[in-house]
C-alpha cells in the first residue's frame, strides 16, 4: 500500500469522546487512539462510525491537556468484534498541532539514543 500521510505517525496512549456532528447525534463514544500526528489520528472503536463523517473530539494528551478537535473519517477497517478508523483534523489550531509536533520530536530523538 502507498504511504500518504503528510506527517510521520506516533503512537499514545489517549482517549477521545466523539460526537457525531451532522446528524445531532449527542451519543459519546469513548475510543482508543494508537496512532496520531499534527495532520491526523488512529484509533479502534466497537460503535461503528461512517466514513466521510466529522465527528466532535476531545483528545486527551500526554501532559493530560485536553485538545479539543474536529475529525473527519478517511478510513475504516473491520477487525473481529472493533472497527479500526483514519480521520483528519479539520481546523486544528496550530498552537495544538504544535504540541503533537513537539512529542513527536521528543519520540523521534529519544529513540536515537
Amino acid at each position: 500500500m502507498e504511504e500518504r500521510r503528510r506527517s510521520k505517525r506516533i503512537e499514545l496512549e489517549a482517549k477521545l469522546m466523539v460526537k457525531r456532528l451532522d446528524d445531532n447525534s449527542e451519543e459519546e463514544v469513548i475510543i482508543e487512539v494508537f496512532d496520531i500526528s499534527k495532520s491526523g489520528v488512529g484509533f479502534n472503536c466497537k460503535k461503528p462510525l461512517t466514513i466521510g463523517a466529522v465527528y466532535e473530539a476531545y483528545l486527551t494528551i500526554w501532559t493530560k491537556e485536553v485538545i479539543h478537535s474536529f475529525i473527519e473519517i478517511v478510513r475504516i477497517v473491520k477487525q473481529d468484534n472493533t472497527f479500526s478508523y483514519g480521520g483528519i483534523f479539520i481546523g486544528m489550531p496550530e498552537m495544538d498541532m504544535k504540541r503533537i509536533e513537539i512529542y513527536e520530536t521528543f519520540e523521534t530523538e529519544k529513540g536515537n539514543l
